[in-house]
């Protein structure tokens, strides 16, 4: 098929990319043109917030577009403004955030959704493409990890772990979070545009299984070669701390848990990666490669 690939070159891109190129499909990238493009595809260089850069994309067409780097309705408006709907399936990389906070867990895909999260602008690209009538496929991923990780999920953990450093969780530990290998959801984004269920759903794509903080500070230990019991942990009072102190905690402080069994039903999927072999995975190819330096732990002496 002829596709374009909104990203293409980072993180989600790379795997994705890689998965389409193998199976022989026609692709077109546009990038910022940061990192380097696999030989012998088109690509188009630009920042598409840029209207004039986005203008050359401009009456082509393609059957599918897939969009893994908007983040609200008019970044992917824009694009198909220019390129018209493509004819077979427009698939967009969403998120769990959409969810407003619940009672039940795990969230599945009719839970409701938050419009004030800082993720609504995704909720709402979805409901522009069902409102066109544009055939999509929409993937809501909890918490993404796996080499190239540009966001400190798995590394805020490394960090502490491998420095020898009290690593700071809020309340007891308990907390329920879930993680998903990069590796894992550009499988379900590429095979999705082989299945024709697929079309005008909307899927969760995560790790099977939830994790407490706690299991998850063992199970990064155990990638950075440490003893979990040799780890250091620092409680938290979450209700107490300072607004301006969030961000330096890398989740979110709350439950955060989503149920897979349509993506799995609908698609034949399965993560090929559970936690522990995700975060190996992450340490040997991507964390371990880093330089040595010391990481700037400095925000957590305000998670107290």
């Amino acid at each position: 098929m002829k596709i374009l690939v909104m990203g293409g070159t980072r993180f989600v891109g790379k795997p994705l990319v890689r998965l389409l190129n193998e199976a022989g499909h026609e692709l077109t990238l546009f990038t910022r043109g940061r990192n380097p493009v696999p030989a012998g595809l088109e690509h188009f260089t630009g920042d598409r917030s840029n209207s004039a850069d986005l203008d050359q994309l401009a009456g082509r067409s393609f059957e599918v577009i897939i969009d893994s780097s908007g983040r609200n309705l008019a970044d992917s408006r824009a694009v198909v403004e220019r390129t018209g709907a493509p004819s077979h399936r427009f698939v967009y990389v969403s998120s769990a955030g959409v969810y407003a906070d619940s009672e039940l867990w795990p969230l599945d895909e009719n839970a409701p959704t938050d419009p004030a999260s800082r993720h609504a602008g995704k909720a709402e690209t979805e409901a522009w493409l069902r409102a066109e009538g544009i055939p999509f496929t929409s993937f809501r991923p909890t918490y993404i990890y796996g080499p190239g990780n540009y966001n400190p999920v798995e590394r805020w953990f490394f960090d502490r772990i491998v420095h020898g450093l009290p690593v700071p969780l809020p309340g007891d530990g308990r907390t329920i979070t879930q993680l998903g290998h990069v590796e894992d959801l550009a499988t379900a984004l590429a095979r999705s545009i082989e299945v024709e269920t697929a079309a005008n759903r909307i899927y969760n794509c995560s790790g099977a299984q939830g994790v407490t903080f706690r299991g998850l500070v063992a199970a990064a230990a155990h990638a950075c070669g440490k003893d979990p019991e040799a780890v250091e942990l620092r409680y938290f009072d979450p209700a107490g701390l300072d607004p301006k102190a969030r961000k330096a905690f890398p989740l979110r402080l709350s439950h955060f848990l989503t149920d897979v069994h349509r993506l799995e039903r609908e698609l034949a999927w399965s993560p090929r990666f559970d936690l522990e072999r995700g975060l190996a995975d992450s340490y040997a190819n991507d964390y371990s490669l880093r330089s040595g330096e010391l990481p700037d732990c400095s925000g957590d002496a305000a998670l107290r």
